[in-house]
């Protein structure tokens, strides 16, 4: 038996020193928010960037080559698009430029720059090199080549080297 405990019929009775405080009662703690899943407006440097696939596999708002109107409800965070291959990388660089110049519409926020894969295989060492020097402005995720999506079927769920931008998204795989 412990010192100031006492057995009684109901076990052992503990005994304190000094006042004894009612237990403090507190409210049911708020619900935790849930996060909301940023929206999106995946907007095309250039035709044929792939604004559609992405929308439908991804989630977000399909601006094609417009620039997304949030005052119709367009979300404001903007996702350029581009492909992989010369002509897709001027094409970003160049719309990367006019929100640098500050002449996209206000109002809008550039979040990252989506690169999609052009052709299976790797990117030659030129085109790398391009990524590379957009990467070191913005974010850039980067798409690869899925077989799947150019005979139309998007229902599957995000390639795993996307993994990154499927968060980014809300779209986790």
């Amino acid at each position: 038996m412990q010192p100031g405990t006492e057995q009684t019929a109901a076990g052992p009775e503990i005994w304190v020193r000094g006042p004894v405080a009612e237990p403090e009662v507190r409210p049911d703690p708020a619900p935790l928010a849930t996060a909301n899943t940023r929206r999106f407006s995946w907007v095309a440097t250039h035709g044929g960037a792939g604004t559609t696939t992405l929308a439908t596999v991804f989630g977000g708002h399909d601006a094609g080559r417009n620039w997304p109107r949030p005052e119709h409800g367009d979300p404001a965070s903007v996702l350029l698009v581009g492909r992989t291959h010369a002509a897709g990388l001027d094409a970003v660089s160049h719309t990367l430029d006019i929100f640098r110049r500050g002449d996209a519409p206000p109002g809008l926020d550039l979040d990252a720059i989506v690169l999609v894969a052009d052709a299976p295989g790797r990117l030659p060492r030129q085109l790398v090199q391009r990524v590379k020097v957009i990467g070191s402005v913005i974010d850039v995720y980067r798409v690869p080549w899925v077989p799947a999506w150019r005979t139309g079927d998007l229902d599957g769920p995000p390639p795993r080297e996307s993994a990154s931008l499927a968060r980014l998204t809300g779209r986790t795989p």
